[in-house]
């Protein structure tokens, strides 16, 4: 399996009296997250699933992406990607998902990161990541378990931004 690990597009500050979970992106984070998705088109391909936390911020993020990938399935929330959940319980939900060989996780940092950590190195701190908004992780698991991963390739939202412009520089 390729696991995709994509990080929110930039979000609103919450509202005043409004909690962290009604945050939507700001007008900036749908464009960079747009511009961002066209890379992704360019490194990642197609997808068999993508799952995403149901906060706002992360699902408008995943159906960006979804709208921009070549014969996307629709995002589908996971109760268990929102930004508390801890990286074993995002293991757990993932090993129900095995039959699927591309999946793609949209969600939030400091799980994320941990996420990718406990995969690579068995341990949620064995590895120092940080994620910035509209970033992805790309790991390859031979299992989902800790230390069955092999890093593939990580993209800031920069270099995301860029692959995309260069793909549509070529013809598109």
């Amino acid at each position: 399996m390729t696991l995709y690990l994509l990080r929110h597009g930039i979000a609103e500050d919450p509202a005043p009296g409004g909690t962290d979970r009604d945050r939507h992106l700001t007008p900036r984070g749908r464009v960079r997250m747009r511009r961002g998705a066209a890379g992704l088109r360019a490194v990642v391909g197609r997808l068999d699933a993508i799952y995403t936390s149901p906060y706002p911020r992360a699902a408008e993020t995943a159906t960006i992406v979804a709208a921009t990938l070549p014969k996307a399935p629709k995002p589908r929330a996971l109760d268990d990607l929102v930004p508390d959940a801890s990286p074993m319980e995002v293991l757990r939900a993932l090993r129900a998902m095995t039959k699927d060989e591309r999946v793609m996780l949209v969600g939030h940092e400091p799980w994320l990161s941990g996420l990718a950590a406990l995969l690579l190195t068995g341990s949620v701190d064995g590895a120092r990541i940080t994620l910035k908004k509209g970033g992805c992780i790309a790991v390859a698991l031979d299992a989902t378990a800790p230390r069955a991963a092999a890093l593939e390739w990580v993209l800031t939202p920069r270099a995301l931004r860029r692959l995309g412009r260069a793909g549509t520089s070529h013809g598109s």
